[in-house]
């Protein structure tokens, strides 16, 4: 198999880089896979030292290794990511993206690479995760699931699929006017995803995220699920821009599971509505109904959880 090339995003923090490269390593895929560290630029005088502290621990842990591209200006994440998949995109057909914030297990990107490798024609399929929430009825289920939304800690997409990706998120008033359609998109109620939809519209913040979701259930599109989480988030320290004690109460830092029992891909693409039911109840946890009435607490919620 050609392994598929893995983008990372870096910017101010040395020390989660240097974790989540450690962790890469540890993959037995990782060897072989192209990699491509994408340095976001400095963004004002009080970040220039930690910028260039993570470029030289890059450069320390990687060496040759790498193609290392530092940007000169600051391009913020999203723009970063965007640009970076695209370009990936168009001379592999598919990447893996993993960002500085993350830790990943030694089965990560054995599974993401198997995924995107067995349903690389498979239209319906958009997206490719190797995160899962802590629940733990799913604990000892071997087969991935397929849901109709995304996950943006540690993912893969293909060529075919980023090239629906549409920045403008074009026709997104169709939620405002249709109760179904918004329904649907926010999980059957369970998390307003259309409310950061807005917020990005109205340039209140800035996320890749919630356009490609968008995009992708444009074209009722599914991604790739694994039943047990080969990404752990370790940025809920403050070190990043953004924070929220409900992700951090919910989505605590996991220890990952010591089998390392094969995962099923399973050849039908079908949604397990039971298993969905479990997974909207345990998204419900991370968006309290009182939150949606104060767009000033939903942005750091939002960022965090989807940026």
């Amino acid at each position: 198999m050609n392994y598929s090339p893995i983008a990372l995003f870096v910017y101010k923090r040395p020390e989660h880089t240097r974790r989540t490269l450690e962790s890469l390593m540890q993959c037995p895929e990782f060897a072989d896979s192209p990699l491509y560290i994408f340095c976001d630029g400095v963004k004002n005088e009080k970040d220039k030292e930690k910028v260039m502290q993570t470029r030289k621990a890059v450069c320390s842990i990687v060496g040759t290794k790498a193609e290392i591209i530092e940007s000169s200006t600051n391009r913020g994440l999203a723009n970063s990511i965007i640009s970076g998949v695209t370009s990936l995109c168009h001379e592999y057909q598919r990447v893996i993206v993993v960002e500085d914030d993350l830790v990943v297990a030694p089965q990560f990107l054995g599974f993401l690479n198997a995924a995107l490798e067995k349903y690389k024609i498979e239209s319906s399929l958009m997206h490719v995760t190797g995160y899962m929430y802590p629940i733990a009825d799913l604990k000892d289920r071997t087969d991935a699931l397929f849901l109709p939304f995304i996950s943006s800690w540690g993912w893969g997409t293909w060529k075919r699929a980023w090239d629906y990706f549409d920045p403008q998120a074009t026709g997104w008033e169709l939620l405002n006017k249709d109760k179904n359609m918004r329904y649907r998109f926010n999980l059957d109620s369970n998390y307003d995803f259309f409310e950061m939809l807005k917020m990005q519209m109205s340039g209140d913040i800035d996320s890749w995220a919630i356009r490609w979701y968008w995009s992708i259930f444009k074209k009722n599109g599914y991604t790739v699920y694994p039943p047990i989480s080969y990404v752990k988030n370790i940025g809920f320290d403050s070190s990043g821009t953004h924070g929220n004690w409900t992700a951090r109460k919910y989505l605590k830092e996991l220890d990952y599971p010591h089998n390392t029992r094969h995962i099923n891909l399973p050849n039908d693409i079908n949604i397990s509505l039971e298993e969905y039911e479990i997974i909207k109840k345990f998204v419900l946890k991370l968006n309290p109904k009182w939150l949606s009435f104060s767009k000033k607490l939903l942005k750091p919620v939002f960022q965090i959880i989807n940026k």
